[in-house]
């Protein structure tokens, strides 16, 4: 296929209150990064993807969706955190919970063989936090598929 390649440089979340939600990824260890947009958008380094924060309407009317009805359920969409060892995703999840995230799912040993768990922000967006030793990360932490 010609073109420019495909890649996913940018993820924003929707959020009803962004001074709690900056407060809470920069307690994750996040770095906010052009903090010249104010209260209006935060955008955080996060390992070769873009992070960033927008109010939830604002969002939903840039793309032209509708706001409500807010789901309650399941999104079909959970952003990931791999760690390096299955300890580091313990120390993941009890960071998030101590920021004020709600634990979906204890970690635990997975039938893919790997270690994890989840939890979900304030505005319940849910993350993954794993181990996979199947995957290789590299001195940045960023992983590294192999055919």
């Amino acid at each position: 296929m010609a073109g420019p390649a495909a890649r996913l440089s940018l993820v924003t979340l929707g959020t009803d209150d962004m001074q709690r939600a900056v407060r809470f990824y920069e307690s994750l260890g996040f770095v906010r990064k052009v903090k010249a947009t104010g209260d209006e958008v935060a955008f955080f380094e996060a390992g070769g993807v873009v992070l960033a924060l927008y109010g939830w309407d604002k969002l939903a009317q840039d793309a032209r969706l509708p706001a409500e009805p807010r789901p309650r359920a399941f999104r079909g969409v959970a952003l990931a955190w791999n760690c390096s060892t299955p300890d580091e995703v313990d120390v993941i999840i009890a960071r998030a919970v101590a920021a004020g995230a709600k634990k979906l799912k204890a970690a635990e040993r997975t039938d893919w063989g790997g270690y994890s768990g989840y939890f979900a922000d304030h505005d319940d967006h849910a993350w993954e936090v794993a181990h996979n030793p199947g995957f290789r990360m590299d001195n940045d932490g960023r992983l590294i598929l192999l055919d």
